[in-house]
């Protein structure tokens, strides 16, 4: 009795037990154990079999393009800027050649909220696409470190014989050779990591200085060369099985309607295993149950299980399956992009009122984006009176004393002037005398008196508007409280 017949007769007995039709009855025992792990919880190692096939070669495109830009990016200029620049250590943020600063994170916050809406989206209607064709870690994983692999130490069985083998001299120089290799990889994308937090042109000097000169830059890199080794040459699949949350989101982000890669259980089942010189029994199904596809698997599934966390989408299995069902003579599509509803149904419903909803969402917040963007100023202005101070007297003036604060968000040196918009009878006065120049990228404090004539103080509280000019152009307007010496006697009287 092959392998194929004995789990039918256990669907059959566990569907009857359930008082469920054999062909409505899902077994989820699967789901209770990882594919990377085995019962006492020590890690399996995996051997996944060399993909080939269509959608490979469209990933390999996909991946020459994108590791294109990871690796060109610190180098593309806009205006003389970087094309991205995420520097948390000195708190300054590049992005299109567009600087933005702690001030700015009210707009960095609706840009990462809709940045994860669109993911969000993204799922509920293409599923785990981004896992397979776009996320770094796959790319690097199975793109690069497992084609050098391959390249080294050969296909999965060649793999498993190497690391059985007794260490002799083909095998410490395999093995030696492929590390090297891993870690100078590694070490490309640490400076490029780098790069992108602190500029290229830092980089370029750590990386061409003596450690000694700087030791916080030479740390980094090693450490992040060591995460990235350990990550790509040990941890491996575990990252996106044990670390990220993304595959734990999809039990609530995908529904029927959502593609992924799924195997067609209506056509597939049963499953029986073709034999030669023997007629085909009509009563299976096309799967001949070849196993290919958990063979390829780069996280040790079986995809027709249905949709699990560990699926990342690389559609492996489904070029194996492809393969399989052209040399048989059945047609391709086994394995494939379709959704629960278009397998059972026989149709593929894309716009839903859940992807209405993710849509008129991400819509809100992208108009919001832009017109923060639009209306985001060059320089931030915060007016606060000196702390410790009321009002002062003069021959028929009031004076309140102010700290102003200049922060300039460009590449260029500023001049700035402030003048009074409202009311008109108000004077503002810089206490030096001096001008205002602002640094690039920098910031300038100075102090101000404001004046109001006494007899037009007729509260204790009043709001100046103030223009904040630069070369005779309005770029902000900011507001502050003017206090004067008004009695609650005369404000019960004018009441």
């Amino acid at each position: 009795m092959d392998g194929a017949v004995r789990m039918n007769i256990r669907k059959e007995r566990l569907a009857k037990s359930a008082g469920v039709p054999m062909e409505e009855f899902v077994d989820e025992e699967f789901r209770d154990s990882i594919a990377t792990v085995d019962a006492t919880g020590k890690r399996l190692w995996l051997y996944p079999k060399k993909p080939s096939g269509k959608f490979h070669n469209w990933r390999i495109l996909v991946t020459v393009i994108l590791l294109s830009l990871l690796f060109s990016g610190p180098f593309i200029k806009i205006n003389g800027q970087p094309l991205l620049l995420l520097n948390v250590f000195e708190r300054k943020f590049v992005i299109f050649g567009q600087a933005f600063w702690p001030q700015d994170f009210v707009l960095l916050a609706v840009t990462l909220i809709t940045f994860f809406v669109f993911i969000i989206l993204f799922t509920v209607v293409f599923g785990r696409i981004w896992c397979g064709w776009l996320c770094p870690q796959t790319l690097f994983m199975e793109m690069v470190f497992r084609k050098i692999e391959y390249w080294i130490e050969g296909d999965a069985a060649a793999q498993k014989r190497l690391d059985k083998a007794p260490w002799d001299f083909t095998k410490l120089y395999k093995k030696t050779l492929k590390h090297t290799i891993f870690i100078l990889i590694s070490v490309l994308i640490a400076h490029t990591l780098m790069a992108y937090l602190i500029g290229i042109e830092k980089t370029m000097e750590i990386a061409s200085h003596s450690p000694a000169e700087n030791i916080a830059g030479f740390v980094g890199l090693v450490s992040f060369t060591g995460i990235f080794y350990g990550l790509f040459a040990k941890f491996r699949e575990q990252a996106c099985i044990a670390v990220c949350p993304y595959g734990r989101l999809q039990g609530v982000l995908l529904g029927k309607e959502s593609i992924v890669v799924a195997y067609d259980w209506l056509r597939g089942e049963p499953r029986g295993h073709l034999k030669k010189n023997q007629p085909v029994d009509p009563n299976l199904g096309d799967c001949i149950d070849c196993r290919l596809c958990v063979h390829v698997c780069p996280t040790g599934i079986d995809i027709r299980n249905g949709t699990q966390l560990e699926c990342v989408n690389c559609t492996a299995c489904m070029d194996a399956c492809d393969e399989v069902m052209i040399k048989i003579g059945k047609p391709e599509g086994l394995i494939r992009y379709a959704s629960v509803n278009s397998i059972t149904k026989g149709i593929q419903k894309v716009i839903t009122p859940r992807v209405m909803g993710y849509s008129f969402v991400l819509l809100a917040l992208v108009g919001l984006l832009g017109f923060a963007l639009i209306t985001r100023s060059d320089v931030e202005t915060t007016i606060l009176k000196v702390s410790g101070t009321l009002y002062q007297r003069e021959p028929g003036m009031i004076t309140n004393l102010y700290n102003v604060e200049f922060v300039n968000k460009t590449f260029e040196d500023l001049h700035l002037e402030i003048k009074v918009e409202s009311p008109a009878y108000a004077t503002i006065n810089k206490v030096d005398g001096k001008g205002i120049v602002v640094p690039a990228e920098g910031m300038v404090k100075s102090v101000y008196f404001i004046k109001i004539p006494e007899e037009n103080v007729n509260k204790a509280r009043t709001v100046v508007t103030l223009g904040v000019y630069e070369k005779g152009k309005l770029v902000e307007t900011v507001k502050a409280k003017f206090i004067g010496p008004v009695t609650k006697a005369s404000d019960a009287k004018r009441d």
